[in-house]
């Protein structure tokens, strides 16, 4: 099997944050092979859409400890997460009982991490920086 060296993340959606930026690749990576799977050589099975919402999963909370790693406030962009899972697995269960189809489904998620970026995790990201530029700058060293 062939491995897709290229970069998914595009740079206008890289947000500074390494662990987070390396989750935002793999996520865009999933869904560029279930589209290569589904366009291609046939129907991705069900579990594959199912690991994909479960990472989802875990970089959320990855996001989340990070937040708490610097002392910043996640409540909003945590309620965020949670509607934002719902409704992919609102959708997903479309799927599942066949009331939407899985190109459907793709182009569905695709938009939604895209927005998702740009719209809630830029903001956090900035919120990050701020906080470890504050802290980098209190620090006893900083005036040294």
């Amino acid at each position: 099997m062939e491995t897709n060296t290229a970069v998914m993340l595009p740079e206008a959606l890289s947000i500074g944050l390494p662990e987070i930026d390396a989750q935002h690749e793999s996520i865009f990576r999933c869904i560029e092979s279930l589209k290569a799977i589904c366009y291609g050589s046939g129907p991705a099975s069900l579990e594959e859409f199912e690991n994909l919402l479960e990472y989802l999963k875990y970089h959320f909370a990855s996001e989340e400890r990070l937040a708490g790693e610097v002392g910043v406030d996640f409540l909003d962009h945590a309620t965020v997460h949670r509607k934002n899972l719902l409704a992919l697995r609102r959708a997903f269960s479309e799927v599942q009982s066949g009331m939407r189809d899985l190109h459907s489904f793709l182009r569905y998620i695709e938009y939604w991490f895209e927005r998702h970026i740009t719209d809630e995790d830029k903001p956090f990201a900035a919120t990050i920086h701020a906080r470890q530029a504050a802290a980098r700058d209190d620090s006893p060293t900083a005036g040294s």
